[in-house]
């Protein structure tokens, strides 16, 4: 069996980073069937000041058959620790799953450089090479991306890309010469259609599900909700990562009549989103960005279409009767998707919910991942 050595800056039980750690969940379930697996994270979830306090922390630990787990305290982050690591275990292949962290990407990058390690290395971007997350903090992310080209670390790296997009974006940065394969993320295991609920002509429940950043685009959501002349509830879920846009966005709703409801949930673990997807009638996301999209994908799996920007891998999205896929820049079009949502009586949601979730099924049975992914690990 091969030995994998994965660098994520967050992993299970964590969840409040959203898409990435399902991709190494999922990636993770998907390859220790063939792999011996071995992975590195910290000890605590996104923007939290304690450890988790389900795991021992600065051991390796049996997280599943051929899969072990490293929890992190801050302490440990060292590069002599980091060094210690892997030197120990000499993986065949090191996966990393982020361009910019400083511990997780950069100082395994400069052990290869300095020829410290004999390992491959696999570096999937997760969407953070797109130009709409490229844009914040901007002018640091300028200055490490040219020094690592300076530095010559893309020769060293095979780029694993998660759509067309984010390959061109690898190409983009680091040259049409570059080591990229594009391989759709891991994802879970879609079960038997979940069933409908319950939907009136002129009512409509929303979920969105994601960080409270700009990315994400919540008060796009939010701005064209006001004036909808229908009954309609929004459950937002996700962790208020940006405080000041948190404030913007609930500032949005103040003038809301009294038709439109807005609860602004908090986090929730992924275990439990299944359950709160099932009580809304659709997903939305105006996203400025995805490489992937796990919620909008989880979303499908539930029978629930979705409305989302055009700025995904999910498209053509109205004419699978599965959702909407639409422009930024044609609010009409968006205010109409949601306008035929609303309108939508029992039988025409019910054929449009088990379109979205047989859509889900399709796409895990044509993609193939087991073979594409042992491709790249090999």
């Amino acid at each position: 069996m091969k030995s994998i050595f994965i660098f994520a800056d967050w992993f299970e039980p964590g969840y409040k980073a959203g898409g990435p750690i399902r991709s190494c969940v999922n990636f993770v379930h998907q390859m220790k069937q063939w792999n011996t697996i071995y992975i590195l994270t910290t000890d605590r979830d996104l923007n939290d000041t304690i450890p988790y306090s389900s795991v021992e922390v600065d051991k390796w630990l049996e997280y599943d058959k051929n899969v072990f787990i490293f929890y992190c305290s801050p302490q440990q982050l060292a590069w002599v620790n980091i060094r210690h690591q892997l030197k120990n275990i000499r993986p065949d292949y090191i996966y990393l799953n982020s361009m910019f962290s400083r511990y997780f990407t950069i100082y395994p990058l400069l052990m290869a450089r300095l020829g410290m390690l004999n390992s491959k290395i696999v570096l999937a971007p997760r969407g953070m090479l797109k130009g709409s997350a490229l844009q914040f903090k901007s002018f640091k992310k300028k200055i490490f991306l040219s020094a690592f080209k300076q530095m010559g670390l893309q020769k060293l790296i095979h780029f694993h890309a998660t759509d067309t997009t984010e390959k061109l974006d690898v190409q983009k940065q680091f040259g049409s010469n570059v080591q990229v394969t594009l391989v759709p993320n891991s994802v879970a295991v879609v079960k038997d259609y979940p069933g409908t609920i319950l939907k009136k002509e002129n009512e409509l429940s929303i979920i969105f599900i994601g960080r409270l950043h700009p990315v994400k685009n919540l008060a796009f959501l939010l701005q064209h909700l006001n004036g909808i002349n229908a009954n309609v509830s929004l459950t937002i879920v996700g962790n208020a990562e940006d405080e000041a846009y948190t404030s913007y966005c609930k500032s949005i709703i103040v003038g809301y009549a009294e038709n439109i409801k807005v609860t602004f949930a908090g986090e929730i673990p992924n275990h439990k989103l299944s359950d709160v997807l099932a009580q809304h009638h659709i997903f939305a996301l105006p996203t400025l960005g995805e490489n992937f999209g796990h919620a909008i994908f989880e979303a499908l799996s539930a029978g629930r279409p979705v409305l989302i920007s055009d700025q995904t891998p999910w498209r053509d999205l109205t004419k699978a009767q599965v959702g909407w896929d639409i422009s930024l820049q044609r609010p009409d079009e968006f205010i109409a998707g949601l306008q035929q949502a609303i309108a939508f009586n029992q039988m025409q949601y019910d054929a449009w919910s088990k379109s979205a979730w047989q859509y889900a099924r399709d796409f895990v049975q044509q993609s193939n991942l087991e073979t594409a992914y042992n491709n790249i690990f090999n």
